[in-house]
C-alpha cells in the first residue's frame, strides 16, 4: 500500500500536457488526495467528537458549529494545535471564525427561512460556475446543431442536478430553468440566422403570426429577441 502510495506521489501531473514533477503535497482532484486526508484527519475527527462539537468535514474541508465567536476562536486554536501535531498547516486564507450564514461549504450555503428555518441553498459562487460551465457548452458558435448540443449539456445538467439536489430553494431552480431556456432559444434563432428561415421555422413551431414576424424582423438581436412560450403559442 506504501509503495502505491508512493507512485501515486511521484507520478507528476499535467500542466500543458507536458509532466511537471511534484514536490509537495498531492495532486488535486485524484483520488489520493480525499484518501490520504481520511486517513490522517481520523485522529482530528475523534478529538472533535470526544468534545462534542457538531462538525462537517469531507476531505480536507471542514466546518465545526459552534455557538457563539469565541467559542469558534477557541476551536479555531484547538484545530492548530491538531493539525501541527500532525505536520500540516491550515490554509488562513480561506480559513475563518464567521457566522455560519454566508460561509459555502461543499458548494451549499445556509440560509433562514419562513419560522427561522435554516434551510441549504446553492452558494452564488457555485451558480456563477454553473452559468459560466453552461455558456461553454452552448457556445453560439461552436458549429454543432441544436441536438447536439442538447446531447453535450444533459451530462452535465443531470450531474449538477443530482449534486445539488439538496438545495431548498424553488425560485432559484425556476430562475435557472427560465435562464438556460432562453439561451438555448437564442442560441437555436442563431443557427437559423435568417429572417425568412426563422419565420419558417416558428411557424412551424406552432408560433402566431405576429410573434413569428416580429422575431423574424429582429433576426440579429438573439439574446432579446427570443420569444417567450406564453408569447409563442
Amino acid at each position: 500500500m506504501i509503495r502505491l502510495i508512493r507512485a501515486y506521489l511521484n507520478a507528476g501531473i499535467m500542466d500543458g500536457g507536458v509532466v511537471v514533477d511534484r514536490h509537495l503535497g498531492t495532486p488535486q482532484g485524484g483520488p489520493l488526495s480525499p484518501l490520504l486526508a481520511n486517513v490522517l484527519l481520523d485522529e482530528v475527527d475523534k478529538a472533535l467528537e470526544v468534545r462534542g462539537y457538531s462538525f462537517a468535514r469531507y476531505a480536507d474541508d471542514c466546518n465545526v458549529y459552534v455557538g457563539s465567536q469565541k467559542a469558534g476562536e477557541r476551536v479555531m486554536a484547538y484545530l492548530r494545535r491538531l493539525y501541527t501535531g500532525l505536520k500540516l498547516q491550515i490554509n488562513e486564507a480561506k480559513s475563518a471564525v464567521a457566522s455560519a450564514f454566508g460561509r459555502k461549504f461543499l458548494g451549499y450555503e445556509l440560509w433562514v427561512a419562513k419560522g427561522r428555518e435554516v434551510k441549504c441553498a446553492v452558494a452564488h459562487k457555485a451558480l456563477d460556475n454553473f452559468k459560466a460551465r453552461i455558456r461553454q457548452l452552448t457556445r453560439r458558435s461552436g458549429g454543432r446543431s441544436m441536438a447536439q448540443g442538447v446531447d453535450k449539456l444533459r451530462p452535465y445538467l443531470l450531474g449538477w442536478k443530482a449534486y445539488f439536489g439538496m438545495a431548498q430553494t424553488p425560485k432559484v431552480w425556476r430562475r435557472l430553468d427560465e435562464w438556460l431556456r432562453h439561451r438555448l432559444r437564442a442560441t437555436q434563432l442563431r443557427h437559423w440566422k435568417r429572417p425568412k428561415t426563422i419565420y419558417r421555422e416558428l411557424k412551424a413551431l406552432g408560433a402566431n403570426e405576429d410573434v413569428a414576424k416580429q422575431v423574424a424582423g429582429n433576426c440579429h438581436r438573439w439574446w432579446r429577441n427570443v420569444p417567450s412560450c406564453s408569447t409563442a403559442c
